[in-house]
């Protein structure tokens, strides 16, 4: 199992906690790829943690649906599947819409200079080559317009559906400048909704900024 030495770990954290930020990151990034078999006592010692807080982080794994897990056997990171990609982004792009649609009546000036920063750190991250980085921002971006919406429902059902999504995305913003700067420009239209108050408009485009990607993705894998 090739699993990096040259890593940060998060500080802050309890054994548990830096465990699962850690194997997630690597599923979410290839690292350990789709089908791989995961050994407790080389994520632990990678890790420098027993091996009780790897066996935590793997169970929390599995609720996640990263890690399928058969006690005494093995346990293997989940296979993707290709359709998996129309399923999932389809539903983030109905819930998001919604978001951005309720949001148009409640956000605030601070609210979107906040998000006019988000994004702006977010083009700096596809243009570094950071794409990881980039993912983190653009979920912050998304949150921040589900935060305002004041639904918890689209909280947490969105929240469920990332945790995959995670994997696709990865791949997507992995991709040559060129095509992911084009949702730098679908989220400054957003903004540009938000400030006028127009719900249609910002569902609209933030389904748009879900979709195009989803379609994207489907003909690269």
């Amino acid at each position: 199992m090739p699993i990096p030495k040259n890593f940060n770990s998060p500080a802050r954290l309890t054994a548990k906690e830096r465990a699962l930020t850690q194997i997630q990151r690597w599923i979410i990034e290839g690292t350990l790829e789709p089908g791989e078999k995961l050994i407790d006592a080389e994520l632990a010692e990678t890790l420098a943690v027993s091996r009780t807080p790897i066996r935590e982080a793997l169970q929390l794994l599995e609720i996640q649906g990263l890690v399928t897990m058969h006690p005494g056997k093995e346990t293997r990171v989940t296979l993707i599947e290709k359709d998996d990609i129309l399923h999932l982004y389809s539903t983030l792009a109905a819930l998001h819409s919604l978001a951005a649609e309720t949001a148009a009546s409640f956000i605030t000036t601070s609210q979107l200079e906040l998000l006019s920063s988000l994004n702006a750190q977010f083009g700096e991250a596809i243009e570094g080559g950071q794409p990881y980085r980039a993912m983190e921002l653009d979920e912050q971006f998304h949150g921040l317009i589900i935060e305002v919406s004041d639904n918890p429902y689209i909280a947490s059902f969105s929240s469920s559906l990332q945790v995959h999504i995670r994997r696709f995305k990865y791949v997507f913003l992995r991709q040559p400048v060129a095509g992911t700067r084009t949702s730098v420009e679908e989220h400054s239209a957003i903004i540009a909704a938000l400030e006028k108050r127009d719900g249609e408009a910002a569902g609209a485009m933030m389904k748009r900024n879900l979709i195009r990607p989803m379609n994207e993705l489907y003909a690269m894998l």
